[in-house]
């Protein structure tokens, strides 16, 4: 096996961690970089003596390896790929690497909005339970170098369908799926069963010894079950029928009903607020029943969990007016969720490099509650367009500091400022960290 050839093909966390870990199992790794690697990465690949190229790929070197480990982020189209793809040269993911030499239980979530909250919650839960446990995939390190490097029994995995469309072998011990929304059609010939297919990858090599969790408001999921058959046992919620499902809403309160065993929440004890939230802890809740978790602790951890940064973050009051950040929204269904989890006037900041989106969703959210909407944005015009009419007041800021300066000046006493934009950040930012962080500061400022 010494002589097998492992070329991976961007050197950002996963990528070095793949490289880490083929080092470690005796392969040949050359690592290859379009762009420029960050410092941080290079210091661990220099470290580890891998060889690597930025700037460039050498397809005659890369053609000749015994497989290949991309980037969530490189498209298959490419045409190195494409390449690839016809001389027979295997071409997976860094999580489908990773689960081969790693024989800890895999909980994986994916979902096209509430997977990284999913995650963290059910991070925080299995620690809290005293369980080894690692965080990994879309959120925290890379699997690969915590398999090479750590020694954890359990790992909370989240998936974006980039990383599914990459693994094969891989199985998840239990898997759980949100929701399926229109997001990233771009890649898969904007064909919605495509993006449906790439979801359902999550039950991959599921047995009979393994576990399902979904949800069956959505529509997409609930046709798709009708179609398949679901080798894993399967456990659902719903936040809109009662009693049919694994956990249910009942009387403002969570109701977990798992092999028999009842557990129940009042929804006013979740740290998670609105509604696709409640399902988001319903999911978690079911995982936390599945792995034995005391219901003590499962309670616990539903009650004290801190959302993650960026994500509906609470950034404080100011005369009166509070401020959100919900800097990671950048498709229409989640800052849908965000718009539905509030119930004040709503000053709503939105804009940036727009995917595509269709607005008419959010028309009846934004008739109800938004009184003004400030485009953060070098071009506005689509959001004009779709909010005209609708709200009173539509305004244009170049900054982070200018939409908060507006927002201060439109907002009244009890209203709630949001930055939910809908939209990716490059126009005017570095990413939507950036964009949040900038948020917080001006909000810190004023």
């Amino acid at each position: 096996m010494g002589a097998m050839k492992l070329v991976v093909l961007g050197a950002g966390e996963s990528g070095v961690g793949a490289a880490v870990l083929g080092r470690k199992k005796g392969y040949d790794v050359f690592v290859s970089d379009r762009g420029s690697i960050v410092p941080a990465c290079k210091e661990v690949l220099c470290q580890h003596q891998i060889r690597f190229e930025e700037g460039q790929h050498t397809t005659t070197e890369i053609f000749e390896a015994t497989e290949v480990i991309k980037s969530p982020g490189i498209p298959d189209t490419l045409p190195m790929i494409v390449e690839m793809h016809k001389r027979g040269i295997p071409v997976i993911s860094e999580i489908e690497f990773a689960g081969r030499f790693s024989r800890a239980k895999m909980i994986c979530i994916t979902g096209s909005n509430g997977k990284t909250t999913t995650t963290m919650l059910l991070y925080h839960m299995l620690k809290k339970a005293g369980i080894k446990v690692g965080l990994a995939g879309n959120v925290g390190y890379s699997l690969a170098r915590q398999v090479a490097e750590k020694n954890f029994d359990h790992y909370v995995v989240e998936l974006s369908s980039f990383q599914l469309d990459g693994m094969y072998r891989f199985k998840a011990d239990i898997a759980i799926l949100l929701n399926i929304t229109p997001d990233h059609l771009d890649r898969y010939n904007n064909k919605m069963q495509n993006y449906i297919d790439s979801k359902f990858r999550v039950i991959r090599n599921q047995g009979n010894t393994d576990h399902f969790i979904c949800c069956s408001d959505d529509a997409n999921i609930r046709k798709e079950l009708n179609k398949r058959t679901i080798a894993a046992k399967t456990w659902s919620y719903s936040t809109e029928k009662q009693g049919q499902d694994t956990a249910w809403l009942e009387k403002e309160k969570v109701k977990i009903n798992f092999n028999h065993k009842q557990f129940d929440m009042s929804i006013h004890d979740l740290a998670l607020k609105g509604k696709h939230n409640i399902g988001n802890s319903m999911a978690a809740g079911i995982a936390g029943r599945v792995l034995e978790i005391r219901k003590e602790i499962v309670r616990e951890s539903m009650s004290d969990f801190q959302n993650i940064e960026h994500r509906l973050e609470f950034v404080g009051k100011v005369h009166g007016i509070e401020f959100i950040n919900d800097s990671k929204a950048t498709n229409v269904n989640s800052t849908w969720y965000a718009l539905e989890s509030i119930n004040n006037p709503v000053v709503w900041i939105v804009g940036g490099v727009d995917k595509g989106n269709d607005y008419t969703l959010l028309k009846d959210l934004v008739e109800a509650k938004v009184k003004a909407i400030i485009c953060l944005g070098k071009d506005n015009l689509k959001i004009h367009r779709a909010f005209e009419g609708m709200v009173d007041t539509i305004v244009d800021a170049g900054s982070a500091i200018e939409s908060v300066t507006l927002s201060s000046r439109l907002a009244d006493k009890g209203d709630t400022v949001i930055l939910s934009p809908c939209c990716a950040s490059f126009d005017l930012f570095e990413n939507y960290e950036d964009r949040g962080h900038q948020f917080k500061k001006a909000v810190r400022s004023l």
